[in-house]
């Protein structure tokens, strides 16, 4: 089993910043892919971001790019998500997700591990 462990979410104004974390525990972090999602009330959890095990590919859903980055510390076992100009679409639980597969990443029907989720609310 792989645990996740969210943390960085709160309240903050649109234009704003706020940087997530994510520390993973278990099995071997820098084997696997790891991505975020997020879900907002009544919506279907939707693809946001995922990084490759070694970081060398990133891929970002339309609406975040240029705004949001996704990295990762494979020392610390932590990837991150830095969201910068945020928007008040962007209000949701964001989750953070592990799979061996970075495929399997952008569906979040595929994906083996989630984190619990941390709210993040954007004002404006």
């Amino acid at each position: 089993q792989v645990q996740l462990v969210e943390s960085g979410g709160g309240l903050v104004q649109a234009g704003g910043s706020l940087r997530l974390s994510c520390a993973a525990s278990g099995r071997t972090f820098s084997s696997y892919a790891m991505a975020w999602f997020r879900q907002a009330p009544g919506k279907e959890r939707e693809f946001v971001a995922v990084i490759t095990w070694n970081g060398g590919s990133r891929f970002y859903t339309d609406s975040v790019k240029g705004r949001f980055t996704i990295s990762r510390d494979n020392a610390k076992r932590t990837v991150y998500l830095q969201m910068n100009s945020l928007k008040p679409e962007d209000t949701a639980v964001y989750y953070c997700a592990a799979d061996l597969s970075p495929q399997d990443l952008r569906s979040s029907r595929l994906v083996d591990y989630w984190g619990q989720g941390t709210q993040v609310t954007v004002s404006s």
